[in-house]
């Protein structure tokens, strides 16, 4: 890990109400090229920023705008198995169709525009396939009955966004559809997850956020508990902008195995690749893992702190590396900021096998730490300061465990945490696409970068702290080596008392929920979760 100056600037933009308008005023001062590659990009998410609003409504009028400026734009969509995931399949499709609409708009002597929307190369084993033909079979007619219980010309609409589906489609003489009986689906299990954007190869925009109305939120987090969304994203120049352009340039030909696997001195990245030969395997070939290996080398020497903010935390190897550090750190202590529950389980009820195994891993992780750490830890749930609609102000249970609605934690809305950050001390920093759990280390393909400039790595931590914290929170609040046990009297002091009398953002995680709601999934990968 001994990196010289990678960054020259960084710029921390907490939300999208901070990193949207950002990324708008990047695009709009380009002058030659664009090159990114996000999961999601909806153009028709709301422009936020006053110069952005000066050429439309929308991110496909900015798209439109910047390709009459002569800018080459390069991008590339996630798509996604579209049997596991239908409605992330039509909208990566429905995306491309609205770039293509944008460059059609655009008109004669404009940029070129360049982009894909583009399924990870690996796929699951055919022996696997055939193993659980079953279940797709089932998930392929759930997919079949919702469409034809849709209008015609809404049946067409919709396969027409769905081409990973409709290969798998007989079409009946009155429009209805059925599945071909004899086809064996293949499967991806993998995705391009990273979200990032290389303007002029001077700056490079990264993080965890993707771009739509979805995931839009403010820094007081005050929108329903379903429409919250924490995140970050950091935009930075120097040496490892250049390494960003290279990998945004060749990570799609290393994942089909017609080119190597890049590292880099700056950037961490995670990309794997499709199996040769594959007949019993789930996932890929493993290619890249920077991430965790950096996460892994930071871990073995801090000193302090560790202060983690991810969507999951559910890989066993990093819990372990944490947990042997702490035994051999007795002045070490842990914050860890999650949310309460997954998104799906908090806000979509789903209870399915997936779900549960999630939850299951995560549960196995944080009981590895809590051993460890004992009480230098702490595992914090963001909640709104303010009761859920359907509760009174002064119900503070803990949200109801297996089979209730994890929507809410003691009588509050959530706030959804998305955000993927790791700082170790005031020495180093990470900021990526990946969660800590064993798909974005190993498998997705992923990006960060890493920070070992002091002043950077303090100011990042500071700013990510006292966004949770209440205003005018005692300076031990923010000492390393104090933070973890003033977090945790922050946070149980909210959970006694009242929504709409409690300080910050701060709740004790609920252990118990994902205790009560886990299943183990017996020779399922950890990486699938």
């Amino acid at each position: 890990m001994q990196h010289t100056s990678p960054i020259s600037s960084v710029r921390v933009h907490l939300t999208a109400a901070e990193a949207y308008p950002a990324l708008e005023l990047a695009f709009l001062e380009a002058k030659t090229e664009i090159w990114a590659s996000f999961m999601v990009f909806d153009l028709d998410t709301a422009l936020r920023s006053d110069a952005g609003r000066a050429v439309g409504d929308t991110w496909f009028d900015l798209l439109v705008h910047v390709l009459r400026q002569r800018v080459a734009v390069h991008f590339v969509i996630s798509d996604v198995d579209p049997i596991a995931r239908p409605k992330m399949h039509r909208a990566a499709t429905r995306s491309l169709r609205r770039f293509c609409a944008a460059r059609e708009v655009a008109g004669q002597g404009v940029g070129v525009l360049h982009v894909v929307a583009a399924r990870h190369a690996a796929q699951t084993g055919a022996g696997l396939r055939l193993l659980i033909l079953p279940y797709v079979r089932r998930r392929l007619a759930a997919i079949v009955a919702w469409a034809n219980g849709l209008s015609p010309d809404q049946r067409r609409a919709a396969l027409r966004d769905m081409p990973g589906i409709d290969i798998y489609l007989r079409h009946q003489p009155d429009g209805r559809v059925t599945t071909r009986l004899l086809s064996v689906p293949r499967l991806y299990p993998v995705l391009h997850h990273q979200k990032l954007a290389v303007i002029d190869r001077r700056l490079l925009y990264i993080g965890g956020l993707d771009l739509n109305e979805r995931r839009y939120d403010t820094p007081e987090h005050r929108r329903a508990g379903p429409q919250t969304w924490h995140d970050l994203q950091l935009i930075v120049d120097g040496p490892v902008v250049a390494e960003a352009q290279a990998h945004l340039e060749t990570f799609l030909a290393a994942t089909k195995g017609r080119g190597p696997v890049a590292t880099y001195r700056h950037l961490l990245t995670t990309v794997s690749h499709k199996r040769p030969n594959n007949l019993f395997h789930f996932g890929p070939e493993r290619g890249s893992w920077a991430i965790r290996s950096a996460h892994s080398v930071l871990t073995a020497r801090v000193k302090q702190l560790v202060y983690l903010e991810s969507q999951y935390f559910r890989d066993f190897r990093f819990a372990r590396d944490l947990a042997h550090r702490a035994r051999a750190e007795p002045k070490l202590s842990m914050i860890l900021i999650l949310p309460a529950a997954p998104e799906d389980v908090a806000f979509k009820r789903n209870r399915g096998l997936d779900a549960r195994y999630g939850e299951f891993t995560q549960a196995r992780a944080l009981r590895t730490i809590r051993r460890a750490f004992g009480p230098r830890l702490f595992v914090g749930s963001p909640a709104q300061p303010r009761a859920a609609p359907a509760d009174g102000d002064c119900d503070t249970d803990p949200a109801p465990k297996d089979g209730g609605p994890r929507d809410r934690l003691c009588g509050a809305p959530l706030v959804y945490v998305h955000a993927k950050v790791s700082i170790f001390d005031d020495a180093d920093a990470i900021v990526a696409s990946a969660n800590l759990n064993g798909r974005s280390f190993f498998w997705d393909s992923e990006a960060g970068v890493y920070l070992d400039r002091q002043r950077d790595v303090e100011d990042l931590r500071r700013r990510v702290m006292a966004h949770w914290l209440p205003d005018g929170a005692p300076p031990d609040a923010f000492d390393l080596g104090t933070a973890a046990r003033v977090w945790g009297q922050i946070a149980r002091a909210n959970a006694l008392a009242c929504p709409s009398a409690r300080a910050g953002f701060l709740l004790p995680h609920d252990f118990a929920a994902a205790e009560a709601f886990g299943r183990p999934l017996p020779l399922i990968p950890e990486e699938m979760v």
